[in-house]
């Protein structure tokens, strides 16, 4: 049955059912005890009656007053409580009896518990209440009943008294024998019975409302979410979210799932971003195998009207820009090979201020079409850098032409502007590679923080497991956890790969003194931290003993439309574009990945309708 599949209903059957057990337990011994209570206080009364019976009989029995002794024993027998009182002698012949057919018969002594007096024909002189009764019933249907026995001593009073021929040896002359009906008591326990049923009944329906009101909340709620978010993510949502705001086991495995999902979308997007390169790879090989060959022929020819033409200088000089630009259009097809491939930039000592120069006259009639004023604000004592110029020569014709296309040929300003800048490691230098000390990598290009691949450790806190994203950029403390921990909590730093502790042997933090964790970074030193939350100590000797470094900052500026916000974070993405069709969105990602394998950074200030400007900072000592 499928209503019985429901983990809630279990639980509530489950409470259930235990509910009614432990009452039922319970309510047994509950109602044993009540029964021997209801008993032992009915044999008591029946003792204490039975000895008044004896007492007020005594005189008359010593003088042998036998029509006084049957009038007490009927008047004590006709009460409505009492069923019957006798007297029977040491033989078992009834005497006395409130019930006169009786009279003058025997009774089966082991039936009426004489054994009790008589065991091995010796009667025993006292006993105790317990052995003194029985419960019978004289019918099968018929209310139970009550009899007790009250041994008739032989007192000297008795053996010494004329009409009496009792031996003074005799112990027992008789017994007392009364009988109460327990049909009340019976009705009592029956009542108490169902009154226990009843309060089973009562307390099984509220238990399970109970139970049921709390496990649908807690239990049956989240966990119908939890699979609802499945089916969600089973269907390709992985974008989908868990509301769940707890800090219980549910809650926790909200939040441990929304992380998933977001780990898989990451996934998702960098298996999505691993095919695009590998078919702009083969994209780009066939276009390399396509193109070639024309710019072959067009750079043959132009050699060849070069030869033709020398005594016209104008068209030499022209004919230089189309030799020129075509090496460098074949050069352009080998960087976006070299960019699908991740290849190493061929660095050589450079004037930057010429290879903006060139980059300029490239886009020259575009910037002319497009009625765009270009200033230039170059440092005239800059420095020449090593670096790529081809490389470096295409990342500015990629931010000109952007500046232009911004401005939609309304006409504008594209400011560029050079200068020496001398500025910390903090916030500049990144961490590219970093090992533990059996040499496991712990970089992890599926977690980006703004773009760059973070480095990633094993964490334990609070009883929970997970891990640390280390911003890449030293001193900039943007890291990331897989769940929430409260600042000041004490974090164990492990080896995501083989476990190994990070925690460094009797170094601790100078600002709070807790212990402190590391990291190889290959060649350029050990970088440390706090395992404190919240903390943001750091400390890079290799970057730190170096004290400022000199930076070429190049920026450039444009007065278009701007760049939305929201789409900022994502516009060095390969194949993210804001010219919707216009663009493949594959220029600052290739800028990106030039910059960046110069050891250089590039940041981008946006604000609609107002312009944009990106700023690069390359260096100069480049590191080992």
């Amino acid at each position: 049955m499928a209503f019985l599949q429901d983990i809630g209903l279990k639980l509530i059957l489950v409470a259930g059912l235990t509910a009614i057990l432990i009452i039922g337990v319970f309510a047994y011994f509950n109602i044993q005890s009540l029964d021997a209570s209801l008993q032992a206080e009915v044999e008591r009364h029946a003792n204490q009656l039975s000895e008044t019976v004896k007492y007020s009989t005594r005189q008359d029995m010593l003088v042998n007053q036998r029509d006084r002794i049957h009038q007490v024993i009927n008047e004590v027998g006709r009460q409505p409580s009492i069923s019957r009182v006798r007297v029977l002698n040491k033989t078992g012949e009834i005497i006395y009896s409130s019930l006169e057919e009786e009279i003058g018969t025997t009774v089966d002594k082991k039936a009426e518990s004489c054994y009790a007096c008589h065991q091995a024909d010796q009667p025993i002189e006292r006993l105790p209440i317990a052995d003194r009764t029985r419960v019978f019933q004289v019918h099968p249907d018929s209310s139970r009943m009550l009899g007790i026995i009250n041994p008739i001593f032989n007192e000297k009073a008795c053996w010494s008294a004329a009409c009496h021929v009792h031996p003074e040896q005799q112990t027992v002359l008789g017994v007392l024998d009364v009988t109460l009906p327990l049909a009340e008591v019976d009705r009592t326990i029956q009542k108490s019975r169902m009154e226990m049923l009843i309060f089973a009944v009562i307390a099984f329906l509220a238990i399970s409302v109970i139970i049921g009101y709390f496990v649908e909340r807690w239990v049956d709620t989240p966990v119908k979410s939890l699979l609802k978010a499945t089916q969600q993510v089973a269907d390709g949502n992985l974008g989908y979210r868990i509301d769940i705001r707890r800090n219980d086991e549910i809650g926790k495995l909200a939040r441990s799932f929304n992380n998933m999902t977001d780990k898989l979308s990451e996934a998702r997007m960098q298996l999505f971003q691993s095919d695009k390169l590998a078919s702009l790879g083969r994209l780009a090989a066939g276009v390399a195998h396509e193109i070639n060959n024309p710019l072959t022929g067009v750079l043959t020819y132009s050699s060849f009207l070069m030869k033709r033409t020398q005594n016209q200088p104008e068209i030499q000089e022209d004919l230089k820009v189309i030799v020129r630009e075509t090496l460098r259009s074949r050069d352009i097809v080998k960087s976006l090979l070299d960019f699908a491939r991740q290849s190493i930039p061929k660095k050589n000592e450079a004037d930057l201020h010429e290879i903006i120069d060139r980059a300029i006259s490239v886009v020259h009639n575009q910037i002319t079409l497009g009625h765009v004023t270009l200033v230039k604000n170059l440092d005239p004592v800059l420095p020449r850098l090593t670096l790529d110029a081809n490389q470096i020569q295409q990342v500015f014709i990629n931010l000109i032409v952007n500046g232009i296309d911004a401005m939609s040929g309304t006409g504008g300003t594209i400011t560029i502007g050079t200068s020496v800048q001398k500025l910390s490691p903090v916030g500049m230098a990144q961490i590219k590679k970093a090992t533990c000390p059996k040499r496991h990598s712990l970089i992890d290009g599926a977690v980006k923080i703004e773009g760059l691949p973070s480095a990633r450790v094993k964490i334990r806190a609070t009883g929970e497991e997970g891990f640390l994203y280390i911003d890449p950029l030293y001193g900039r403390h943007r890291d990331q956890t897989s769940w929430p921990i409260a600042a000041g909590q004490l974090r164990q730093v492990q080896c995501p790969e083989c476990a190994t502790s990070l925690i460094e042997q009797d170094v601790t933090c100078p600002l709070c003194g807790a212990p402190a964790y590391w990291m190889e970074i290959p060649t350029l030193g050990k970088w440390e931290a706090c395992t404190r939350q919240g903390c943001d100590w750091q400390r890079w000797d290799s970057m730190d003993t170096g004290g400022l470094r000199d930076y070429a900052e190049i920026t450039v500026s444009d007065t278009g439309s701007g760049i939305p916000a929201d789409a900022l974070p994502r516009i060095f993405e390969p194949f993210f574009s804001t010219k919707g069709q216009k663009g493949t969105g594959l220029g600052l990602s290739v800028i990106w990945g030039i910059i960046d394998n110069h050891n250089g950074t590039i940041k981008v200030e946006s604000e609609l309708n107002k312009g944009t400007t990106f700023r690069i900072r390359l260096p100069f000592e480049q590191p080992r």
